[in-house]
């Protein structure tokens, strides 16, 4: 049976200086679970340093078989204990698991502890239905089968917008937070402790170039304002449009030539790189621009350039005091990007590059603040952080 390492108090961390210097006489047993579409991926750690990974496979055909998201819960169960199985890997003795969470309503940043209200909403896919939303409910089971608390650190759900970062041209329409907090948020505390402070002390721009794209005004710990990775806006990205002229999609809609599924895939799916190129994948893009493909090098410096442009938008929001500027995702592994974004917005900050992502390194540091006591666990209320602007409109004399 794979077993535990008893001895070190590695200085290795999450954040480039978490925990250096900080003593840690309990080491904490951690199991991450987050959850895709026909995968999941699970990593286990000893405090800060992951011990074990793992992407573990779900049969496509099989997940199809599910009516609802939460039907596939005894599978990806079974399925993930059958690998940990497989690799002579115990859950025993556990101090948390932490799951992937969603379906949840909007909520502030932080760990959460899962309890009957958030497993409720996450049952039900309150507010989205996807597979993220069965880490919380995986997470719950295997703390009630192995031991151990359960946590949901920074899901998709997060939503701390300022009030006038929600408000659009028409009265009906509102802007929400719809990016990548878990990652986002960990590069932001990896930054802060490289500065030797608190992120909640900083302001930074961050940027994920993934699939999909975010740019966030993070200001003392909070996301305040940020494009929308999911309902086309901000620049556009190896598979979404990113912000369209409103009246073209209005003509395209109503022209017979395209169902709403089609135009919902145009902008979330097949957009961007995509709908250009034929390929998300930037590897193949610079392939097609080392061979003397002059369109496909006009499409990735337009997405390059949107991707600067918004970063300079997003300073302003924090009123030009920018403690740093840090791009993250899987695009930030390329170098020419990262050359040319640099170009642009090097004068309003330092830049710092956290490539790929760290969602799992992520959701094991969050639980591991709360087990240290260094933050608070937060408390789900299956209360909304916002629900629109109604106590404003009581006083509109208009």
């Amino acid at each position: 049976m794979w077993c535990w390492r008893r001895a070190t108090h590695d200085k290795s961390d999450f954040g480039h200086g978490a925990y250096s210097g900080m003593a840690m006489e309990k080491i904490h047993r951690l199991c991450a679970l987050n959850l895709g579409s026909t995968s999941t991926k699970v990593a286990l750690f000893e405090n800060e340093t992951m011990l074990f990974s793992a992407n573990v496979a779900h049969d496509a055909t099989k997940l199809n078989e599910f009516k609802e998201i939460v039907d596939q819960f005894p599978y990806r169960k079974e399925t993930i204990l059958a690998e940990f199985e497989k690799r002579n890997v115990s859950l025993e003795a556990m101090d948390a698991f932490i799951g992937s969470g969603g379906g949840l309503v909007s909520l502030e940043g932080g760990t959460y502890q899962v309890n009957e209200a958030l497993l409720h909403h996450a049952r039900i896919g309150f507010t989205i239905k996807h597979p993220k939303q069965l880490g919380s409910l995986l997470a719950d089971e295997f703390a009630r089968q192995f031991g151990g608390k359960a946590f949901v650190v920074n899901p998709p759900d997060v939503d701390e917008f300022d009030e006038v970062a929600r408000v659009t041209g028409w009265k009906n329409v509102f802007r929400e937070s719809r990016g990548h907090p878990l990652n986002q948020k960990e590069v932001g505390q990896r930054y802060a402790q490289e500065l030797g402070k608190r992120y909640e002390d900083i302001n930074v721009v961050v940027c994920h170039v993934g699939g999909g794209l975010s740019v966030t005004a993070h200001r003392k710990g909070r996301m305040v304002d940020s494009t929308d990775a999911v309902q086309g806006d901000g620049p556009m990205a190896p598979t979404r449009s990113g912000a369209i002229p409103v009246s073209t999609v209005v003509k395209m809609c109503f022209s017979a030539n395209y169902s709403e599924r089609q135009m919902q895939d145009l902008i979330i799916k097949n957009g961007g790189l995509v709908d250009h190129l034929g390929t998300s994948d930037v590897r193949d893009v610079t392939k097609m621009i080392a061979a003397g493909d002059q369109y496909a090098q006009l499409i990735y410096d337009a997405m390059i350039y949107q991707i600067g442009k918004y970063i300079g938008a997003y300073s302003a929001v924090l009123h030009g005091e920018v403690d740093g500027i840090l791009l993250t995702g899987g695009v930030a592994n390329d170098p020419y990007l990262i050359e040319k974004v640099t170009a642009m917005v090097r004068y309003i900050a330092p830049i710092r590059v956290y490539a790929g992502e760290l969602e799992m390194e992520a959701m094991a540091s969050g639980a591991l603040r709360v087990l240290t006591g260094r933050e608070e666990a937060k408390c789900y209320t299956g209360v909304p952080v916002w629900a629109g602007f109604d106590k404003y409109r009581a006083t509109c004399k208009g």
